[in-house]
């Protein structure tokens, strides 16, 4: 009997060559090293003023170049790059309107960061970012060095227009923190309490109000408590119950307090974080309560944020944003027993504790 062969089996096809999806490490680095672009693109964005004139109705650029006079075709690349951000959000007919980040660009918003965009991108940044590896090699600022005088000397001398977005943007910060703390804060048995280096005294107004048997005195540089919230100076609402003096932190604290406040003054450089500290302690009675308020850059959920502004501090003052464990250690050395730690929001933690006895 003749066995037949079975039929060869036809030859395998050739795979075809596998479709790479994009390589997401690749696509996220080249995003980042034009991070300069973003930051510009909102700082255009905010001297414009395209988040004022944009309503709550959808506008084509070419509306809103009429509005912020401008000229349409470039305020459409402006508005289309910022959209790949979620800042305003682009229609499929073409038009913008806003988005949750894009409404905090507007001047009139309760929680406007428009001068923080400002602020943070400021012309001598673009200048000064490029140092960042001289810093790095040297731990000094660079400052001095390219404009020939420390930080806050050229801003007032040479750049008011810098020193007057610094103030705008400082006290819409400290206005909306404020609110924070002073919701935070139990000042169950205290009667007194010092806004050391407390600026125009906004965390001071709040519980003055919020509590109205309490007494506060508000210390900070002659010039800042001079334009103090209006609230604390005389014929205000609360000034009966509020001291405004003047002076340095960092040479003397000559003011009695059952609490003491210190709220983001601790990183400009360690020198003065220590002698601050100090400072409090020698004025205070044992067992006062002092309270330390800072951004970390550990333990939060803001961690870029606040590293981003720690690499600033190293450019312009030489400062630095702390660690829990560098916070701690630089109030135990001061002679404060520290106690409980915990987050005021998502970009500020609270140091509670008291001057230990002698």
């Amino acid at each position: 009997m003749t066995m037949t062969q079975p039929a060869a089996a036809p030859p395998a096809a050739t795979p075809a060559p596998p479709q790479h999806a994009p390589d997401q490490s690749v696509m996220r680095l080249r995003e980042l090293v034009f991070g300069a672009a973003c930051a510009a693109a909102i700082r255009a964005a905010a001297r414009i003023g395209v988040a004022d004139a944009l309503g709550e109705e959808p506008a084509s650029a070419e509306e809103l170049a009429a509005a912020v006079r401008t000229e349409p075709r470039p305020l459409n690349r402006l508005l289309r790059a910022l959209s790949s951000y979620g800042i305003f959000a682009e229609q499929p007919d073409g038009r913008f309107v806003h988005t949750g980040m894009s409404r905090m660009l507007r001047e009139d918003a309760p929680d406007s960061l428009r001068n923080i965009a400002l602020w943070c991108t400021e012309p001598w940044t673009w200048e000064a970012w490029p140092r960042l590896d001289d810093a790095v090699r040297t731990g000094q600022d660079v400052f001095a060095d390219l404009y020939g005088k420390r930080f806050f000397d050229y801003l007032h001398d040479d750049a008011p227009e810098s020193a007057a977005v610094f103030d705008k943007a400082m006290t819409r910060s400290s206005m909306q923190s404020a609110r924070d703390v002073v919701d935070s804060l139990d000042l169950t048995g205290t009667t007194t309490v010092a806004d050391i280096g407390g600026g125009q005294g906004h965390v001071l107004a709040g519980l003055l109000e919020k509590h109205p048997a309490l007494h506060g005195t508000l210390l900070d540089l002659p010039k800042v408590v001079a334009n103090a919230d209006p609230r604390l100076r005389p014929g205000g609402a609360l000034a009966d119950r509020a001291t405004l003096l003047p002076g340095d932190c960092r040479r003397e604290i000559p003011v009695d307090a059952d609490l003491y406040i210190i709220k983001n003054i601790l990183e400009w450089d360690d020198d003065s974080t220590r002698r601050t500290l100090r400072n409090v302690v020698s004025a205070a009675r044992p067992g006062a309560r002092v309270l330390v308020i800072e951004n970390l850059v550990d333990d939060s959920v803001s961690m870029r944020f606040t590293t981003a502004m720690d690499l600033l501090l190293l450019l312009n003052v030489g400062g630095q944003k702390h660690t829990r464990e560098s916070l701690v250690t630089r109030m135990t050395e001061a002679g404060l027993a520290v106690g409980d730690v915990r987050p005021v929001n998502p970009y500020l933690h609270a140091f509670d504790s008291t001057v230990r006895g002698s």
